[in-house]
């Protein structure tokens, strides 16, 4: 791709990002979610494959569905209160409405299934933006309006997604299916605290994007897409992969890792909320999402492929460190201890 057209594109992501997240009309925001849109897409479809054309004619289609849902929800609401300040949200339907807007923005279950078939269409730098970047607007406008959702609605749907994407994860060799269904189960984790606390599902969402820009930044780097290539790519970088493996158990939650911190507090504020049943559910349900984490560990630093003629040699180079991947990955991992400075900040 030429380098202007990428910077444009780049820019046009931050343009509509910035203008979703400062707004308070809700056609700015419909505005800014559009721009992102049509940004993303050129960045999706630029290896000519037809999977990546299809990734991008699915997330066309799904986005648009979702932009047309946003705008009629406004109307709705606009209709009936006179108010188009998305902080007045009042009408139950333009709640609902807005509610399965953002959930197919986001890829929540029952909206999940342009999620993972997009990824695996994209290239990795592309899916880094799509689980990541992309996810900033609509979860911004979802908390703008957090007092005016359903919670049972938004619970369910939380529940179902940490289901689904526990289960749906675990038969997966593709590694960017994987890491769709982490960020669909994830999403559940976000989802279900939100009206309850929506700093706390804020911080989920920042901890989550450094743990997996860190992951799709060493994927990128091994040039590694599939468990079969991940479990020769320790040859070229020893070290990466060793970082690699201790970023996926912090992304399944594992003490005394980043990732525990925010299932730790989500547990502890449901229970506050005397929503006992709910915690344990999503607890016993996160266990999903370790088993597939594990297997990745395993495969990046454990196991040794059973017949290496089959693969390309892998040369070990002596590369330049990267210093973002560097410090993602020390975020990733080490910012339990700092717990009190973190909870203090939000």
């Amino acid at each position: 791709m030429n380098p202007y057209a990428k910077l444009t594109f780049s820019l046009s992501l931050v343009l509509g990002t910035t203008i979703t997240i400062s707004s308070n009309h809700w056609m700015m925001a419909w505005t800014g979610l559009e721009i992102n849109t049509l940004a993303i897409i050129p960045l999706i479809s630029k290896h000519h494959h037809p999977r990546a054309i299809e990734a991008a004619i699915k997330y066309f289609l799904t986005q648009a569905a979702a932009s047309t849902l946003l705008l009629f929800s406004s109307t709705i609401n606009a209709w009936h209160t006179g108010q188009w300040d998305i902080t007045q949200l009042s009408h139950p339907t333009a709640s609902l409405l807005l509610t399965t807007a953002i959930a197919m923005k986001l890829g929540l279950v029952p909206f999940h299934f342009w999620f993972p078939e997009v990824l695996q269409g994209s290239p990795l730098t592309t899916a880094m933006l799509l689980s990541t970047v992309m996810k900033f607007p609509p979860i911004t406008i979802l908390l703008l309006t957090s007092h005016s959702l359903n919670p049972t609605l938004l619970t369910t749907m939380a529940i179902a997604s940490a289901a689904l994407g526990g289960w749906m994860g675990l038969n997966q060799t593709q590694i960017r299916k994987i890491l769709a269904f982490s960020s669909i189960s994830h999403l559940g984790w976000m989802t279900i605290i939100l009206i309850y606390n929506p700093k706390l599902t804020l911080l989920t969402f920042y901890l989550y994007c450094f743990m997996t820009a860190a992951i799709f930044l060493t994927l990128n780097t091994t040039k590694s897409l599939k468990l079969s290539t991940m479990m020769t790519s320790w040859t070229k970088t020893p070290t990466l992969n060793a970082s690699f493996m201790l970023t996926l158990l912090s992304l399944a939650g594992l003490p005394p890792l980043t990732g525990f911190l925010p299932k730790w507090l989500i547990i502890q504020e449901l229970s506050k909320q005397e929503m006992t049943p709910a915690a344990t559910i999503i607890a016993i349900l996160s266990l999903l999402g370790l088993f597939f984490y594990l297997r990745l560990a395993y495969y990046s630093t454990i196991t040794l492929p059973p017949n290496p003629t089959n693969h390309m040699k892998q040369w070990y180079v002596n590369k330049p460190a990267n210093t973002l991947i560097a410090t993602l990955i020390t975020l990733s991992t080490l910012l339990l201890p700092m717990s009190p400075m973190v909870l203090a900040s939000i």
